[in-house]
Protein backbone atom coordinates (compact mmCIF):
# COMPACT_ATOMS: atom_id res chain seq x y z
CA UNK A 1 0.00 0.00 0.00
CA UNK A 2 1.11 3.57 -1.05
CA UNK A 3 1.90 6.15 1.74
CA UNK A 4 -0.92 8.52 0.12
CA UNK A 5 -3.61 5.22 0.74
CA UNK A 6 -2.35 5.18 4.28
CA UNK A 7 -2.83 8.73 4.75
CA UNK A 8 -6.35 8.25 3.05
CA UNK A 9 -7.14 5.44 5.43
CA UNK A 10 -5.92 6.74 8.60
CA UNK A 11 -8.15 5.58 11.94
CA UNK A 12 -5.14 6.92 14.66
CA UNK A 13 -4.25 9.68 15.77
CA UNK A 14 -4.79 13.07 13.58
CA UNK A 15 -1.98 13.74 10.88
CA UNK A 16 -2.11 17.12 8.71
CA UNK A 17 0.64 16.73 5.42
CA UNK A 18 0.47 18.80 2.47
CA UNK A 19 -0.67 16.71 -0.12
CA UNK A 20 1.47 17.37 -2.97
CA UNK A 21 4.57 15.67 -0.14
CA UNK A 22 3.38 12.22 -0.74
CA UNK A 23 4.73 11.80 -4.22
CA UNK A 24 8.12 13.35 -2.61
CA UNK A 25 8.44 11.19 -0.16
CA UNK A 26 7.80 7.77 -2.22
CA UNK A 27 10.54 8.77 -4.26
CA UNK A 28 13.08 9.01 -1.22
CA UNK A 29 11.12 6.98 1.23
CA UNK A 30 10.39 3.66 -0.52
CA UNK A 31 13.62 2.04 -0.62
CA UNK A 32 13.96 2.20 3.07
CA UNK A 33 10.83 0.17 3.31
CA UNK A 34 11.29 -2.92 5.81
CA UNK A 35 14.98 -2.07 6.68
CA UNK A 36 16.45 -1.43 9.88
CA UNK A 37 16.57 2.30 10.43
CA UNK A 38 16.41 5.21 12.24
CA UNK A 39 13.60 7.68 11.26
CA UNK A 40 13.61 10.63 13.11
CA UNK A 41 10.44 13.67 12.40
CA UNK A 42 10.95 16.95 14.14
CA UNK A 43 7.68 17.84 15.32
CA UNK A 44 5.19 15.62 16.33
CA UNK A 45 2.07 17.70 17.49
CA UNK A 46 -0.96 14.88 17.44
CA UNK A 47 1.66 12.00 16.63
CA UNK A 48 -0.27 10.51 13.76
CA UNK A 49 2.44 11.27 11.36
CA UNK A 50 4.85 9.13 13.72
CA UNK A 51 2.01 6.17 13.11
CA UNK A 52 2.05 6.47 9.62
CA UNK A 53 5.51 6.45 9.35
CA UNK A 54 5.88 2.89 11.21
CA UNK A 55 3.01 1.42 9.53
CA UNK A 56 5.45 2.75 6.37
CA UNK A 57 8.53 1.33 7.03
CA UNK A 58 7.74 -1.86 8.37
CA UNK A 59 8.43 -3.37 11.61
CA UNK A 60 12.11 -2.94 11.43
CA UNK A 61 12.45 0.71 11.87
CA UNK A 62 12.86 3.23 14.62
CA UNK A 63 10.38 5.61 14.78
CA UNK A 64 11.86 8.91 16.42
CA UNK A 65 10.08 12.32 17.06
CA UNK A 66 11.01 15.37 18.97
CA UNK A 67 8.85 17.53 20.08
CA UNK A 68 9.09 20.89 22.89
CA UNK A 69 5.97 20.17 24.15
CA UNK A 70 5.90 17.59 26.67
CA UNK A 71 2.34 16.13 26.33
CA UNK A 72 3.96 14.71 23.31
CA UNK A 73 5.08 11.84 24.70
CA UNK A 74 2.19 10.19 25.22
CA UNK A 75 2.39 9.45 21.80
CA UNK A 76 4.57 6.69 22.51
CA UNK A 77 3.93 3.21 21.56
CA UNK A 78 5.98 0.22 20.43
CA UNK A 79 8.36 1.16 17.88
CA UNK A 80 7.73 4.74 18.44
CA UNK A 81 9.52 6.89 20.59
CA UNK A 82 9.42 10.70 21.63
CA UNK A 83 12.23 12.86 23.79
CA UNK A 84 11.06 16.24 24.81
CA UNK A 85 13.99 18.95 23.45
CA UNK A 86 14.71 21.82 21.51
CA UNK A 87 15.30 21.26 18.27
CA UNK A 88 17.41 24.13 18.53
CA UNK A 89 19.78 22.93 21.36
CA UNK A 90 23.07 20.77 20.03
CA UNK A 91 22.89 19.56 23.89
CA UNK A 92 19.32 17.80 23.40
CA UNK A 93 20.02 16.46 19.52
CA UNK A 94 23.07 15.13 20.77
CA UNK A 95 21.25 13.05 23.37
CA UNK A 96 18.54 12.05 21.23
CA UNK A 97 21.89 10.58 18.72
CA UNK A 98 23.47 9.27 21.70
CA UNK A 99 20.19 7.29 22.90
CA UNK A 100 19.12 6.11 19.23
CA UNK A 101 22.37 6.56 16.53
CA UNK A 102 22.48 8.69 13.46
CA UNK A 103 19.51 8.70 11.74
CA UNK A 104 19.51 7.20 8.53
CA UNK A 105 16.34 9.95 7.42
CA UNK A 106 15.63 13.06 9.02
CA UNK A 107 12.20 14.97 7.82
CA UNK A 108 12.17 18.47 9.64
CA UNK A 109 8.10 19.77 10.12
CA UNK A 110 8.81 21.48 13.60
CA UNK A 111 8.59 25.01 14.22
CA UNK A 112 9.75 25.89 11.01
CA UNK A 113 11.41 28.96 12.46
CA UNK A 114 14.45 30.20 10.65
CA UNK A 115 17.00 29.77 12.72
CA UNK A 116 15.36 26.18 14.02
CA UNK A 117 15.65 24.92 10.74
CA UNK A 118 19.19 26.05 10.35
CA UNK A 119 20.79 25.24 13.28
CA UNK A 120 19.15 21.21 13.65
CA UNK A 121 20.47 21.18 9.90
CA UNK A 122 23.87 22.29 10.65
CA UNK A 123 23.99 19.38 13.81
CA UNK A 124 22.23 16.23 12.18
CA UNK A 125 23.41 16.75 8.79
CA UNK A 126 26.63 16.45 8.86
CA UNK A 127 26.61 12.94 11.28
CA UNK A 128 24.63 11.48 8.75
CA UNK A 129 26.09 8.82 7.11
CA UNK A 130 26.25 8.38 2.98
CA UNK A 131 23.35 7.32 1.50
CA UNK A 132 21.10 9.10 4.39
CA UNK A 133 18.56 11.99 3.76
CA UNK A 134 17.56 14.76 4.93
CA UNK A 135 14.31 16.45 4.21
CA UNK A 136 12.76 19.76 5.09
CA UNK A 137 9.41 20.68 4.40
CA UNK A 138 6.97 23.61 5.09
CA UNK A 139 9.72 26.06 3.47
CA UNK A 140 6.83 28.42 2.33
CA UNK A 141 8.06 29.96 6.09
CA UNK A 142 10.66 30.79 4.51
CA UNK A 143 8.86 33.94 2.97
CA UNK A 144 7.16 35.04 6.09
CA UNK A 145 8.64 37.51 8.21
CA UNK A 146 6.86 35.87 11.64
CA UNK A 147 8.95 32.64 10.56
CA UNK A 148 12.28 34.85 10.31
CA UNK A 149 11.81 34.55 6.29
CA UNK A 150 11.40 37.08 4.04
CA UNK A 151 11.98 36.84 0.02
CA UNK A 152 14.76 39.42 0.32
CA UNK A 153 16.23 37.77 3.73
CA UNK A 154 19.49 36.05 3.60
CA UNK A 155 18.73 34.33 6.72
CA UNK A 156 15.92 32.10 4.95
CA UNK A 157 16.84 28.93 5.08
CA UNK A 158 15.60 28.50 1.38
CA UNK A 159 18.12 31.51 0.56
CA UNK A 160 20.69 29.82 2.78
CA UNK A 161 19.99 26.63 0.53
CA UNK A 162 20.38 28.49 -2.68
CA UNK A 163 24.12 29.50 -1.49
CA UNK A 164 24.78 25.37 -0.62
CA UNK A 165 24.14 24.89 -4.36
CA UNK A 166 27.71 26.91 -5.08
CA UNK A 167 29.05 24.91 -2.42
CA UNK A 168 27.84 21.22 -3.72
CA UNK A 169 29.47 22.79 -6.71
CA UNK A 170 32.65 23.86 -5.46
CA UNK A 171 34.89 21.71 -7.22
CA UNK A 172 34.12 23.41 -10.25
CA UNK A 173 34.42 27.14 -9.49
CA UNK A 174 38.34 27.14 -10.49
CA UNK A 175 38.91 27.96 -6.50
CA UNK A 176 36.86 30.86 -6.33
CA UNK A 177 34.78 28.73 -3.42
CA UNK A 178 36.51 25.84 -1.53
CA UNK A 179 35.43 22.58 -1.59
CA UNK A 180 34.48 21.50 2.13
CA UNK A 181 32.81 18.54 3.55
CA UNK A 182 29.59 19.35 2.29
CA UNK A 183 30.58 19.45 -0.80
CA UNK A 184 32.43 16.29 -0.56
CA UNK A 185 29.74 14.69 1.36
CA UNK A 186 26.70 16.04 -0.78
CA UNK A 187 25.48 13.80 -3.97
CA UNK A 188 22.59 16.58 -4.43
CA UNK A 189 19.65 18.80 -3.58
CA UNK A 190 16.36 18.65 -4.76
CA UNK A 191 14.21 21.70 -4.37
CA UNK A 192 10.06 21.29 -4.33
CA UNK A 193 7.09 22.92 -3.73
CA UNK A 194 8.00 24.41 0.06
CA UNK A 195 10.24 21.29 0.83
CA UNK A 196 14.03 20.71 -0.07
CA UNK A 197 15.58 16.71 0.06
CA UNK A 198 19.60 16.63 0.86
CA UNK A 199 21.02 13.33 -0.37
CA UNK A 200 24.11 12.20 1.14
CA UNK A 201 26.68 10.58 -0.70
CA UNK A 202 30.52 9.46 -0.63
CA UNK A 203 31.42 11.86 -3.37
CA UNK A 204 34.84 10.55 -4.20
CA UNK A 205 35.38 10.54 -7.80
CA UNK A 206 34.15 13.10 -10.12
CA UNK A 207 36.76 13.15 -13.31
CA UNK A 208 35.26 13.09 -16.50
CA UNK A 209 35.78 9.41 -18.17
CA UNK A 210 36.18 8.38 -21.98
CA UNK A 211 35.47 4.78 -22.61
CA UNK A 212 35.99 3.17 -25.93
CA UNK A 213 38.61 1.15 -27.77
CA UNK A 214 41.10 3.95 -28.56
CA UNK A 215 40.64 4.86 -23.97
CA UNK A 216 41.03 0.90 -22.78
CA UNK A 217 44.99 1.79 -21.97
CA UNK A 218 43.99 5.02 -20.03
CA UNK A 219 40.71 3.08 -18.20
CA UNK A 220 43.47 -0.12 -17.38
CA UNK A 221 45.46 2.13 -15.69
CA UNK A 222 42.46 3.52 -13.87
CA UNK A 223 41.40 0.41 -12.72
CA UNK A 224 44.86 -0.47 -11.60
CA UNK A 225 44.67 2.79 -9.43
CA UNK A 226 41.73 2.24 -7.46
CA UNK A 227 42.34 -1.75 -7.37
CA UNK A 228 45.58 -0.19 -5.52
Amino acid sequence: MRLWERFLENKGRETFKCTHYFPIYERYFAPWKNRSLVFMEIGVNSGGSLQMWQRYFGPMARIVGIDINPECKQCEEPGIFVRIGDQSSPEFLQSVLDEFGVPDIVLDDGSHKMNDILTSFNFLYPRQHKNALYVIEDLCTSYWEEYGGGVHRQESFINIAKSLIDRLNADHTRGAIPADSFSKETLGMSFYDSMVVFEKGDVWWKEPLQTGRKAQQGIRGILQKIRG
